[in-house]
């Protein structure tokens, strides 16, 4: 029987730093247990080897190595927002010193990919309508940091101009 599973991440000698940025950014958060290197290990004794880490509850273990390996965008860490407050807010600490890139995605300065999306994104994008959908998903593509009421100009654009057309028709 497995005991849990654990995002462990590789960090290049700054597992630390980067586990103290993310459980601010974040409610129910903590640094956990903090592992250092002694006499005759890989690195100097007293600095960081592992950071045990919640990041919203959820456990999450850092290492501390002169990294061999890249992060790359096939792990990445999604993170759920319930406003544009609270995606404007991690979309500016995360990407301080890091990279914005497309549809709500980014590499933070310690290289690890984020997805801040909002809650309303969701919504929008699990419409029956197919023609909200894409526009939906349209905007988006546009977008680097998310913007919520963009997204929803998107979906009430065709429902808008249906409704012109609709009134038109009914003129004549």
């Amino acid at each position: 029987m497995v005991s849990g599973i654990t995002p462990f991440l590789w960090f290049n000698g700054n597992a630390e730093a980067a586990a103290r940025l993310y459980v601010s950014l974040f409610h129910r958060s903590k640094i956990g247990h903090v592992t250092r290197y002694g006499p005759g290990g890989l690195g100097k004794p007293g600095e960081v080897f592992v950071v045990e880490f919640e990041l919203g509850g959820r456990p999450f273990t850092a290492l501390s190595l002169p990294r061999q390996f890249e992060f790359t965008e096939a792990f990445s860490l999604q993170v759920g927002c319930r406003d544009q407050a609270q995606v404007d807010f991690l979309w500016r600490r995360l990407t301080d010193g890091g990279v914005p890139g497309q549809c709500g995605w980014l590499k933070d300065r310690f290289g690890v990919s984020w997805q801040i999306v909002p809650d309303r994104l969701g919504e929008l994008l699990s419409s029956r309508d197919s023609r909200k959908v894409q526009r939906v998903t349209a905007a988006m593509l546009t977008m680097g940091k998310l913007d919520i009421a963009g997204l929803e100009r998107a979906a009430r654009d065709e429902t808008m101009t249906a409704h012109r057309q609709g009134a038109q028709g009914r003129k004549g």
